[in-house]
């Protein structure tokens, strides 16, 4: 039957979202404990991870369409759409859950990977400013104000901890 292919396809599919997610908090906790050399390595794994979830994307769209038709729906029917046109009995129920799971997941993705971005993003202007502090590039290693404009400092002594 069509409709338990899909749902076994919709587990697979929340099996690698729950794995993206340990990824990106695996990634996260690299970058707040400053190990930036082991940052590459997990930013490979999420992408591995993304590969497959292509994949597994393309098979659910593909037994999405194949339920769709049988159930009388348009063959580009979304999930949700599934859900609302399930004849009676327990498959709008499975899938509402399935839908349900998916939803919270892709949501706490989408938080844990805002956050990495920032912290990224954090850590690239800090090394710049140290950089640009060691070579005495002309400009200031940038304080900032409370509107984020640069500022100047004291271009004194640096202070680096070598046991981080």
């Amino acid at each position: 039957m069509a409709a338990s292919e899909l749902s076994a396809q919709l587990w697979k599919e929340r099996e690698l979202l729950e794995l993206l997610l340990f990824k990106l908090e695996e990634e996260q906790l690299l970058l707040i404990a400053g190990k930036s050399r082991w940052i590459s390595h997990a930013t490979h794994e999420v992408e591995q991870v993304m590969e497959r979830m292509r994949d597994v994307a393309l098979a659910r769209t593909i037994e999405v369409s194949a339920v769709a038709e049988a159930w009388g729906l348009p063959a580009e029917a979304t999930l949700r759409e599934l859900v609302a046109g399930a004849p009676d009995g327990i498959w709008s129920d499975i899938f509402a859950s399935h839908l349900t799971a998916m939803t919270e997941l892709t949501g706490q993705i989408a938080e844990v990977r805002d956050t990495n971005e920032r912290l990224l993003r954090e850590a690239a202007r800090s090394t710049q400013e140290t950089l640009s502090g060691l070579t005495g590039a002309g400009t200031e290693t940038g304080l900032y104000g409370a509107a984020g404009e640069s500022r100047s400092g004291d271009s004194g002594a640096r202070l680096f901890d070598t046991e981080a």
